[in-house]
């Protein structure tokens, strides 16, 4: 897939690129996007538009970690405007955004368009589910010397929109057939209760100590359900679209590096996240449409990888013409061993990148003053204004003891266990 983009997307004008979650596609558009910038151009060459932040900031560190010496700045609602006014005063070669904070820096004249020659609507199925058509159109409309439109979606059967200029494009088609889809298997947990949250208990007690996502389909339901599951002894937290920016952030981070296992999330966590692969996904609530159920089962058994969707149901249910019923029911009413506690914690750092704060740094803190060894330490996250760090549960408190007084790069910095949340730290 990756080959055949990177070929359509150097040589022809319009490229339609339809690739399941987890497949590669932000590479597959981001290399030929490297063989097209030029150096000498101190502006913005190539718009990336997305509808969400997190499929923003995932594109980015994809970017980041092809080691090019091109910058790249992402832009969306909730972070400071003041910070990305500022970043894009030294213009990037690569801008990614959500349609409505792009169009509003267009509207305050933070970046000059008359270089971007390339435009991608990455994932522009579900920018146009989310209403971004007026943004889009606007956008779109105020790029003059556009030469060459990408769009990229995990859903087929699409209609483009006119005001895109996207006409007769070349399809690129990788959604999997039926009998690719074969390394997914399906099971059923039957919940006596119409109030399924003990069937979920037992079935997250019945499977290996590993992380899974719990999908549900309304907000107040995640929350519920997490909420219940700690209560319960199994470590949760919630995702969805009505969170704070800084709580969605904290709550990815936090599945990420394995100190929370389970997510209960709503279809926004379907995809467009930077999230590890799962074994497991458990649908609590069926979708009402069918594309959705796809999207959910695609953060399990990607490429080559095998992985198990398991869907919790009632009787009273109403049948869904999409689901096979006859699928392996799974009994789990036996099980009652909690999951193992989460081997690491996420450990609060009150500085980042504008402190000229780096991975290194805080490793190299951590290590000599913290006195941890390598195996110590987790996944480290370096934000604008704040960083992340996992770290072995029983050498937290050690490592809180022997850094307490003492300053990384001459500043003392505030480090904790991360809570839940702390409103704001990023738009300081």
């Amino acid at each position: 897939m990756q080959e055949v983009a990177q070929n359509s997307i150097l040589n022809d004008t319009n490229i339609l690129l339809l690739s399941p979650t987890g497949s590669g596609k932000t590479l597959a558009f981001l290399l030929p996007i490297f063989e097209m910038l030029e150096e000498e151009i101190n502006a913005v060459q190539c718009l990336i538009l997305v509808p969400s932040r997190e499929l923003g900031l995932q594109i980015e560190q994809v970017w980041k970690k092809m080691g090019t010496s091109y910058k790249v700045n992402v832009c969306y609602g909730g972070h400071s405007i003041d910070t990305e006014i500022k970043n894009l005063s030294n213009p990037p070669a690569i801008l990614i955004g959500t349609p409505g904070r792009i169009a509003d820096h267009m509207d305050r004249g933070t970046f000059k368009t008359d270089h971007i020659l390339t435009l991608v609507l990455d994932e522009f199925d579900k920018s146009l589910q989310l209403g971004f058509h007026e943004q889009m159109s606007y956008i779109i409309g105020r790029l003059p010397k556009l030469n060459k439109r990408i769009l990229v979606s995990a859903t087929s059967d699409i209609e483009i929109p006119k005001y895109t200029k996207v006409i007769q494009p070349t399809v690129l088609d990788f959604i999997p057939t039926e009998e690719q889809k074969a390394n997914l298997s399906m099971k059923m947990v039957v919940s006596k209760e119409k109030d399924k949250i003990q069937s979920l208990f037992q079935l997250l007690c019945s499977l290996p100590s590993e992380s899974a996502i719990v999908f549900c389909n309304h907000r107040d339901a995640a929350e519920r359900i997490s909420d219940i599951l700690n209560e319960k002894g199994i470590y949760s937290t919630y995702y969805h679209g009505g969170m704070d920016q800084d709580e969605r952030e904290r709550a990815l981070i936090q599945f990420r590096n394995g100190s929370i296992r389970y997510l209960v999330t709503t279809d926004l966590a379907a995809r467009g996240l930077d999230i590890p692969e799962m074994n497991h996904v458990i649908h609590y609530h069926l979708p009402f449409k069918e594309d959705e159920f796809t999207h959910r089962n695609g953060r399990t058994a990607r490429m080559l990888a095998s992985g198990t969707a398991y869907m919790i149901i009632h009787e009273s249910e109403k049948k869904l013409d999409y689901i096979d019923y006859g699928m392996t029911v799974l009994d789990v009413e036996n099980a009652k061993t909690l999951p193992a506690l989460p081997e690491f914690k996420t450990v609060y750092i009150s500085g980042g990148k504008k402190n000229k704060l780096n991975k290194i740094d805080i490793v190299g803190f951590f290590s000599q003053k913290g006195k941890l060894e390598k195996a110590d330490l987790g996944l480290i996250e370096v934000k604008d204004f704040i960083s992340f760090a996992a770290v072995k549960s029983n050498k937290v408190k050690d490592l809180l003891h022997n850094i307490k007084d003492e300053k990384m790069k001459g500043k003392k910095f505030k480090i904790e266990v991360a809570r839940k949340v702390i409103k704001k730290e990023e738009e300081k």
